[in-house]
């Protein structure tokens, strides 16, 4: 008889008695248990809510290892951004054993019902979502099944109990900002990704932090929202350079978008940086290698997504981590991309 643990050490269920109080059969809840997808909704329903009634919890190896995998879930894939998290988490999965797992949500921010029966069919570690998010009812079933998972930069300001992992968003906006201002840039543009992602919108306060400490008010037609791409970059990027009285400086929330920056800029005939500074947002390896070599503010992401690997670890080893935030330090990186504005 298959048997399922339950919160308390002592107790165990059985199959048996989870499908006689579903008024289902043993092999429907076996079905369940391993997602399986050939169940009704309801009935999946209805048995899953006794799972998580005596806290079901998938059954060690003998040897306590890991079943192997580890999930790892982004909203999109296309950018050099995710391939830096890919190799943060998958270096320190391959140190404990462990393969990585890749699910796109193709821009959707919540995976559907099909990924739930997914991860219980393989039998995951835990899962890392990267700018995504979970429904309550995709959380509880994970709950149910003693699934941990931890999230990348939150979509929104992440629950208390939720573990999450980010780096120093607003701190970084105000460094490449600031840096601007001590070149002496007044007029400085802000291209930001999408304004419900919360690190889109801890950059742009700390942008909107730094011209408030020298006493500059924010001007409204020079904040700007794209999606981090290089498209939106561009797009915003022209808007800018368009204005009658354009800025002197660009901080663009990505180095994707700055590099869209500078295809505006090159479109409008503006010379990077002898008419135009511009900053980016990440350090991804290609900054080095724009012509100027870009200005940009380096968040630690081979750390970020190592630092969530090992949480899903700890939670998966039943230790409980020393903080559910982790919120790694960014720094300014100077490069070519920036200079004093040619009327000082």
């Amino acid at each position: 008889m298959v048997e399922l643990s339950t919160t308390d050490p002592s107790a165990r269920v059985t199959i048996a008695r989870i499908a006689a109080e579903a008024g289902v059969s043993a092999p429907t809840v076996s079905k369940v248990v391993n997602g399986r997808s050939e169940v009704a909704a309801a009935t999946r329903d209805r048995v899953e809510a006794i799972i998580a009634k005596y806290g079901y919890q998938r059954r060690r190896s003998a040897t306590g290892q890991p079943p192997g995998v580890i999930d790892l879930v982004f909203h999109e894939l296309e950018s050099p951004w995710a391939m830096e998290v890919i190799r943060g988490v998958e270096t320190l999965a391959r140190e404990h054993g462990l393969s990585v797992v890749l699910t796109e949500l193709q821009g959707y921010r919540r995976p559907d019902r099909s990924w739930l029966d997914a991860i219980a069919s393989r039998r995951t570690v835990g899962v890392i979502l990267v700018v995504s998010d979970l429904s309550p009812h995709q959380r509880s079933q994970l709950a149910a099944r003693r699934l941990p998972f931890v999230v990348v930069d939150p979509v929104g300001e992440p629950d208390p109990d939720v573990p999450s992992v980010g780096a120093t968003n607003w701190s970084g906006g105000l460094a490449a900002t600031r840096h601007l201002i001590e070149l002496g840039h007044r007029r400085i543009g802000m291209i930001g990704g999408p304004p419900q992602i919360l690190c889109s919108r801890a950059r742009i306060d700390g942008y909107r932090a730094a011209l408030e400490t020298v006493g500059l008010s924010t001007d409204g037609e020079l904040v700007r929202h794209g999606d981090f791409h290089v498209e939106s970059g561009y797009e915003q990027g022209i808007k800018l350079l368009d204005l009658p009285e354009p800025p002197t400086a660009i901080f663009a929330g990505s180095d994707l978008q700055a590099l869209g920056v500078y295809e505006a800029a090159r479109s409008r005939g503006v010379s990077v940086p002898d008419q135009l500074s511009v900053v980016g947002f990440d350090d991804l390896p290609i900054a080095r290698w724009t012509s100027p070599p870009l200005t940009t503010i380096r968040q630690p992401l081979g750390e970020m997504a190592a630092s969530a690997t090992r949480l899903v670890l700890q939670l998966f080893r039943g230790e409980t981590p020393q903080t559910q935030r982790i919120e790694l330090s960014t720094r300014l990186v100077v490069r070519e991309s920036t200079a004093r504005p040619s009327e000082a």
